[in-house]
């Protein structure tokens, strides 16, 4: 018997199709814990014919090795990716924004999934068709491991270009998270527009800089 994690497989899709969805999707997010950037999410509805070998969460898998699925999930499956930006982040607060990314993902699919598997304990409000979330999804379902992929990938090669419209942030490795290097640049270059300014760490900085002002 084989001591190898098992992989996300097409169980939660199969129990949705046998109660009559046709098209099942899986949806997921990145992006919540940055302090910069948007936060993304995917929505992907896999053909269980055509599935890229060696789906699995995308925090389990190289950068090499998400580049090369997302690509094959592309090529094979029905894909929608939505980013939320920084203003909407800061108006709605996290939490909401990462819900209404995953909503507008799934709204975005074509044709319309039937049924969507949503990672996470939470189902998103308004949804434009029955869901079921599932905890921990991303290592359990296909459709959310690979919606995991592309909505990682997507958001990485965004933070890789805004890297270069402000470079010193070190966005093209740590993707917006509060890296020493990040941090270390924000109290020195001081927040950009695409720094989220309700997340604590950007608004110390900014208090901060108000304070000596003043």
């Amino acid at each position: 018997m084989s001591d190898a994690p098992s992989l996300p497989d097409l169980s939660f899709e199969r129990d949705a199709i046998a109660l009559g969805a046709r098209l099942v999707a899986g949806v997921d997010e990145v992006g919540r814990g940055p302090l910069a950037g948007p936060v993304t999410a995917a929505a992907v509805v896999l053909d269980p014919d055509r599935l890229p070998e060696g789906l699995n969460d995308s925090k389990k898998l190289t950068a090499a090795r998400r580049e090369a699925l997302a690509g094959a999930i592309h090529d094979c499956a029905s894909v929608a990716i939505v980013h939320v930006e920084v203003d909407e982040i800061d108006r709605i607060n996290i939490l909401r924004a990462a819900q209404l990314a995953m909503r507008l993902a799934l709204c975005q699919l074509a044709p319309a999934p039937c049924h969507a598997l949503i990672d996470g304990n939470l189902l998103p409000a308004d949804l434009p068709c029955p869901a079921r979330a599932v905890v921990k999804g991303d290592a359990l379902s296909a459709s959310i491991a690979a919606a995991s992929i592309v909505a990682k990938v997507a958001r990485d090669r965004l933070m890789v270009d805004l890297a270069q419209q402000h470079p010193g942030y070190g966005w093209e490795t740590n993707a917006g998270y509060g890296t020493k290097c990040h941090l270390d640049a924000l109290r020195n270059l001081g927040p950009t527009p695409f720094h989220r300014r309700s997340f604590r760490p950007v608004r110390d900085i900014l208090c901060q800089a108000e304070s000596l002002r003043v």
